[in-house]
This record gives structure tokens, C-alpha cells and sequence, in this order.
């Protein structure tokens, strides 16, 4: 069992890394997913990620009552917004371009409800 948190904490790692030069994937959620995966079969990368100069603050903020800053909240829905905005001009069907956006809405809302401090 602890290889598979091993390779799922890898896998959502990478992920992340990924949405750090993509602008539309995001980062910091990867990084959740990886730690608390970590957390369940290795906790080097757990602590690794936890002290993390960057992303460490916001993985130990979220863990310690989903906190989020407004910083983070305006960066996350700005990045959707423009998402969103994009996907309006680019080849897909209509039912994307209608879903997409909502569901983007509807995570901004759950976003801006968590705690800030």
C-alpha cells in the first residue's frame, strides 16, 4: 500500500510542476493532493513539501483549517476568469464553453468561503 501513496504523491507531484509553467493547470491543489499522499506512505516527501520555501506555507495554512490567502483567492480567480475568457474564442463545443465556465464559478465560491486567517 505504501507504494501506491508513493506513486499517486509522484504522479500529483508532477502535476504540479506542470501547472507551475502552465498557466491553466493549477499548482498548489496538486501540492495538497501530494502531500496528503505523502503523508500516507512517505513522510520525507511529506516534510520535503511541507517546508518548502515557496508552497510550504499555504500546503500548512490549508492543513491547518483550510485556510487560503486573499492572495491566493484573487490569483485563483483571476486565472479562471481568463480561462474562462480564453475558452470563449477557442475551437470547442458550445456545451464547453458553457460548463467550463460554471464550474469555474461554482469553485470560485467554494474558494472565496474559506477562511483567510
Amino acid at each position: 500500500m505504501s507504494l501506491l501513496w508513493r506513486i499517486l504523491a509522484i504522479l500529483f507531484l508532477a502535476l504540479a510542476i506542470v501547472g507551475a509553467v502552465l498557466p491553466l493547470l493549477p499548482t498548489v491543489p496538486f501540492l495538497l493532493l501530494a502531500a496528503w499522499c505523502a503523508g500516507r506512505g512517505w513522510p520525507a516527501l511529506e516534510q520535503w513539501l511541507l517546508g518548502h520555501p515557496r508552497y510550504g506555507h499555504s500546503l500548512r495554512e490549508w492543513r491547518r483549517g483550510q485556510v487560503v490567502s486573499r492572495r491566493a483567492k484573487w490569483a485563483a480567480s483571476v486565472s479562471m476568469a481568463f480561462g474562462a475568457l480564453v475558452l470563449q474564442f477557442a475551437p470547442v463545443p458550445v456545451a464547453a464553453r458553457v460548463a467550463v465556465p460554471l464550474v469555474m464559478l461554482i469553485v470560485s465560491i467554494w474558494l472565496w468561503r474559506r477562511p483567510e486567517q
